[in-house]
């Protein structure tokens, strides 16, 4: 029984829909309206995730998902040491989704050169530090082979601290740390690194875990904490859970109690500001969905009324009023698919331009990247597609019923 309804519907979209003065331009606007909302879905769609992941990444990049610290030791800039020793590390390797454990120190303190000073947060890491987000946004210069059982005398800097001391590759610096009196380290610039990412390009020297501990006058074993990472984001809060099982009530040797905490737990504005973006695509998504849903309310209802003379010819054959509905609803399928085509080419191709030439760039400082982040996924494009066919779809069912409206002999006599 569908078959006839369809080859009606392709007859007028093919040969008639395009005749007519008035629903022509009325069309034109429908197929623009659904057009323009699914490419701006797609380009919110992945300027969002894109973005939401990079500065995740920077987040976690410089450090780890998870963090094992001291239960006193919430405050990054003032550590409560905890010991990590080999059967500590050993432990959390085997939980499973854990990727990569290493051991971190920090102590905060003031650089000085002969015209200028800053305060700076200084981290140890040993050897077994993974470098592979450091090394990709490494300027100048190489990573030393850190310990955590020698002084390397060589420190690793941010380019906004060597921009604003003048500092370069091979310069001397020194650095000042206040407790109870003051003590001086003369550190060797053996890198200079960029990440974008202010919260710790502004303040972050990376040496190594020796000198750190020194500085802190720790206890043979204790560091600032246990950077962990994760096989897979989505696996976060089942590994913490894992780690905190783990952990239970125990102390270290000190009497120490040991804290697990998440990166969204350690920096939580950041994350709740990451979270605010979802609300701003779900507006756009109902904007663009409505204004796609009208323009195409609007083009059937005008189609609708130019075809009266056809749609009485049809009732008067035998063609009930869902019948025709069916037809104009078919119609409208077809109209609403074109638009979803150009659609995606605009999407798509607008998402392509950004990724592969960065025409639109940002302010670090402000945005923490330097150009518009954009990230496709072949699920979410497919869920946005078939989305839009549906709620289009729907929206037109209550509109197409004014074919009931329409009386087979009034329409013919004024045809």
């Amino acid at each position: 029984m569908m078959g006839w309804k369809l080859f009606i519907a392709r007859r007028i979209y093919r040969s008639d829909e395009g005749r007519k003065e008035v629903s022509k331009p009325a069309v034109r606007i429908a197929v623009a309206g659904i057009a323009i909302g699914l490419a701006v879905m797609i380009v919110s769609v992945a300027v969002v995730i894109g973005f939401k992941h990079q500065v995740r990444d920077k987040v976690i990049g410089m450090g780890s998902e998870i963090v094992v610290s001291g239960i006193d030791g919430a405050d990054l800039y003032q550590m409560t040491p905890v010991v990590a020793e080999d059967s500590l590390l050993d432990s959390f390797r085997r939980i499973a989704g854990v990727s990569h454990v290493q051991r971190y120190s920090t102590k905060p303190g003031m650089i000085m050169t002969s015209d200028n000073f800053q305060g700076m947060m200084v981290k140890g890491v040993g050897q077994e530090y993974d470098w592979t987000y450091l090394r990709a946004h490494l300027l100048e210069g190489e990573i030393p082979a850190f310990s955590d059982s020698a002084a390397s005398n060589a420190v690793v800097v941010s380019r906004s601290i060597a921009d604003r001391l003048s500092l370069k590759v091979g310069d001397r610096l020194f650095t000042y740390f206040v407790e109870d009196n003051v003590r001086a380290r003369r550190l060797k610039v053996a890198g200079i690194y960029q990440t974008n990412f202010s919260a710790f390009d502004d303040y972050f020297l990376i040496t190594d875990l020796y000198t750190v501990n020194r500085l802190n006058n720790w206890k043979p074993g204790q560091v600032g904490g246990v950077e962990i990472s994760v096989a897979g984001y989505g696996r976060l809060e089942e590994v913490n859970d894992g780690i905190r099982s783990a952990l239970g009530e125990h102390t270290d040797r000190y009497g120490e109690y040991y804290c697990s905490r998440t990166a969204e737990e350690l920096y939580p504005q950041i994350f709740a500001w990451l979270d605010l973006l979802d609300t701003n695509v779900w507006v756009i998504l109902i904007l663009m969905t409505g204004v796609a849903g009208f323009t195409m309310i609007s083009g059937l209802l005008i189609i609708i009324l130019e075809r009266t003379n056809m749609i009485g010819v049809l009732k008067a054959l035998g063609a009930d009023n869902a019948s025709v509905r069916e037809i104009f609803l078919a119609f409208s399928v077809f109209l609403i698919g074109r638009g979803m085509v150009w659609g995606n080419v605009v999407g798509l191709g607008c998402c392509l331009v950004q990724y592969l030439f960065e025409p639109i760039r940002l302010d670090p400082v402000t945005y923490y990247v330097n150009a518009v982040p954009v990230e496709l996924h072949l699920g979410w494009i497919v869920l946005l597609n078939v989305c839009t066919l549906l709620v289009s779809v729907l929206m037109l069912v209550g509109p197409s019923c004014l074919i009931s409206r329409i009386h087979p002999a009034k329409s013919i006599r004024f045809e």
